[in-house]
């Protein structure tokens, strides 16, 4: 059975990852999904133009559902794909360091995702929240996930 301060834990990651996700998102819409579609054809990733918009709204709403704890599993899969895409397309050629233009940071943002689509929200969520009113309703008093 998983403790409080583990639940605390998967919480602050959760929180933290939303909230860095989400201001990336918004970045790009405040540059103007034309302009990322421009940049990412620069950089050769395929299909810019539908891939720009895709990225900034799964980064928003995705970092959204992350900080609430909302279908958290299929949300840290795709987040963490988003920034293995972004590693291997985009800064992996620059080597490890993000000063260099590196992939140090998506890696960090993408197992960080990864980590909570595999552990799950925490008691702390909304998936939790849900998952104990089923469970009330269904008379099950199985322990609930971290």
């Amino acid at each position: 059975m998983r403790t409080t301060s583990t639940s605390i834990g998967l919480t602050v990651l959760r929180v933290v990852l939303g909230v860095v996700f989400i201001a990336h998102g918004l970045q790009k819409f405040g540059q103007g999904i034309p302009a990322v579609a421009s940049g990412f054809a620069g950089m050769g990733v395929p299909f810019a133009s539908v891939a720009a918009p895709f990225v900034a709204g799964l980064e928003v709403v995705g970092g959204a559902f992350l900080v609430l704890g909302v279908a958290t599993r299929v949300v840290g899969v795709l987040l963490a794909l988003d920034m293995v895409v972004a590693g291997l397309l985009v800064h992996a050629s620059s080597g490890f360091f993000s000063q260099d233009g590196g992939f140090e940071y998506v890696l960090v943002l993408a197992a960080g995702a990864l980590a909570v689509a595999l552990t799950g929200p925490g008691r702390l969520s909304l998936d939790a929240l849900v998952l104990r009113a089923a469970r009330r309703r269904r008379g099950t008093s199985e322990p609930l996930p971290a």
